[in-house]
C-alpha cells in the first residue's frame, strides 16, 4: 500500500505532514494571506459577539423595566 506508513502515525504527526506539503505545494507566499484573513475573522467575530451582548442586555433591561413591580405582602 502507498500510504501504509500512516498506520503508525499519530495524529500531531500526520498535521505536520500536511503542514510541510501545503508549504511546499501551496507556497510560501499564501501563508501570511492567510493568517491576515483569519485575523481579521477572529477580529470580526469578537466585534459580532460583543455588539449581541451588548443588545441582550438591552434586551433584558427593557423587559425588566417593563415588568410592574411585585409587592411584598
Amino acid at each position: 500500500m502507498v500510504f501504509g506508513f500512516l498506520q503508525n502515525c499519530g495524529p500531531w504527526q500526520i498535521v505536520i505532514l500536511v503542514v510541510v506539503a501545503f508549504v511546499l505545494f501551496g507556497g510560501a507566499k499564501k501563508i501570511p494571506d492567510l493568517a491576515r484573513s483569519l485575523g481579521k475573522a477572529k477580529n470580526e467575530f469578537k466585534k459580532g459577539l460583543a455588539e449581541g451582548e451588548k443588545e441582550a442586555d438591552e434586551d433584558f433591561k427593557a423587559k425588566k423595566e417593563d415588568e410592574p413591580a411585585k409587592e411584598l405582602a
